[in-house]
């Protein structure tokens, strides 16, 4: 598979990333997209063993809270590996994900201020919990990316000057542009284009092969680390059909 596209980075923090990839088809992009979701195993918690549950919350909605809760995924681990945690917390107060005790080092909740459950005064709530790496097609409890999306990288033309007394009306473009071989976030110009071009006629036009993702990530893993793994199962998947191909 040619992997002969080009991806600059517009804004890149350590659970958001903002890029733009060149020389790709409107499928490719969608491939990307799809793989973040579905292709990139994480892990989370899978099977809830209770010790003490006095709180008012049934132990399956207990469960079901626990398996929402991220956790770090080191990039050693396969699919089907497990790693045991631990909650054991009494009232009166407040049990957050960062009370869960991991068997791993390298596996902890991505946040620690989630809240599970508030327990009151002689309220008990013990349990191991099994963690399991699988992939966000299985259940969307295993999804990395929380937030992906992706639209065409697009660049505004300048084609005359509005006429003296014509109205300004705005001209709302969401996104990235692309002027004078720079990326430009339309929220810095508040989404307007007669605030980046005050008193300019303009032509908005699509980059062709060229899209901008937006991805978050749940913080099982950095969000750049997220794209490439991403990247790396369609690379995989690409060369798995060539060499049934050619059988």
């Amino acid at each position: 598979m040619s992997t002969d596209f080009d991806v600059e980075f517009v804004d890149k923090g350590d659970r958001e990333a903002l890029f733009v990839v060149h020389n790709i088809t409107p499928a490719f992009a969608n491939g990307i997209r799809r793989a973040i979701l579905a292709d990139v195993p994480t892990l989370s918690i899978d099977d809830v063993r209770f010790v003490e549950n006095s709180s008012v919350m049934f132990d399956e909605q207990l469960a079901l809270r626990l398996g929402l809760v991220p956790l770090t995924t080191p990039d050693d681990f396969e699919v089907g590996d497990s790693v045991t945690l631990a909650l054991d917390v009494e009232g009166p107060g407040t049990a957050y994900s960062g009370d869960l005790v991991s068997s791993d080092p390298d596996v902890e909740p991505a946040d620690k201020n989630v809240p599970i459950i508030e327990l009151k005064d002689d309220q008990r709530l013990e349990l191991e919990a099994d963690a399991v790496l699988a992939h966000g097609r299985d259940h969307a409890k295993h999804q990395g990316g929380v937030a992906v999306g992706y639209r065409h990288l697009q660049t505004v033309n300048v084609v005359g000057d509005r006429a003296e007394y014509e109205d300004e009306e705005p001209e709302i473009l969401r996104g990235v542009i692309e002027e004078d071989g720079e990326y430009v976030q339309t929220d810095e110009f508040d989404n307007d284009l007669t605030n980046r071009y005050p008193g300019k006629e303009v032509e908005v036009e699509d980059v062709s092969g060229a899209f901008v993702f937006h991805v978050e990530s749940d913080g099982s893993m950095p969000v750049t680390e997220l794209v490439l793994r991403a990247v790396d199962t369609l690379v995989d998947r690409a060369d798995e059909l060539e060499q049934a191909v050619q059988l």
